[in-house]
């Protein structure tokens, strides 16, 4: 089943089980939040009505967007001013429509990939922010990375002088090109001083 809720201005198509971005709403995390402006209902193409239809939430973290900078300046009137805002959001996980649960997930068995968020297999609107304050609030312990094995650095330069470049050959050019670096110049000697002969 899913429904369309209406809070701080914007809509959202929410599902059991769905994590969404909303401006900031009272709570803290853990706390229950009902959604009760709910403008639209309905399962797969069947609608159903919304009459005292509301959206049950969970306050997962509040969190706050990226930075936006703010400049203000006139020209040739010694005049800027520079603010920066963030705006405050709540992440919320939709815990049931009306009397509709979400299903808990169920762990995956051994070589199972875990299943994704949403049962469509698409990952859910949520932006990068809320992946860093969920996994902020869940730590998640990180295997132990594998040294890799390096190459000797005495080859790299050995393996490029045993290389030699073929002629470029272009079309309606008369001789064949070669990109390779020009040859190193020679020094050249300290000029001697004229001798004078008419002295």
């Amino acid at each position: 089943m899913f429904a369309v809720v209406r809070t701080g201005g914007k809509q959202y198509r929410v599902a059991a089980g769905d994590k969404i971005v909303v401006e900031k709403l009272a709570g803290e995390a853990g706390d229950t939040v009902r959604l009760d402006d709910v403008l639209l209902a309905g399962e797969g193409a069947e609608l159903r009505s919304t009459d005292g239809l509301t959206v049950s939430a969970e306050i997962i973290a509040q969190a706050k967007a990226d930075k936006v900078v703010v400049f203000k300046k006139r020209r040739r009137h010694n005049y800027r001013r520079k603010k920066g805002h963030r705006q405050q959001h709540t992440i919320l996980r939709i815990v049931a429509i009306g009397d509709q649960k979400a299903d808990k997930p169920r762990k995956a068995a051994k070589g199972e990939k875990p299943a994704p968020d949403t049962a469509e297999g698409q990952p859910t609107a949520v932006n990068s922010q809320v992946a860093d304050s969920v996994a902020e609030t869940a730590p998640v312990a990180e295997a132990p990375k594998k040294a890799k094995a390096r190459k000797p650095a005495a080859e790299a330069p050995a393996a490029a002088e045993a290389r030699v470049q073929e002629p470029l050959k272009i079309e309606g050019a008369e001789s064949e090109q070669v990109d390779a670096p020009a040859p190193a110049k020679k020094k050249a000697s300290p000029k001697k001083p004229a001798s004078d002969k008419n002295a």
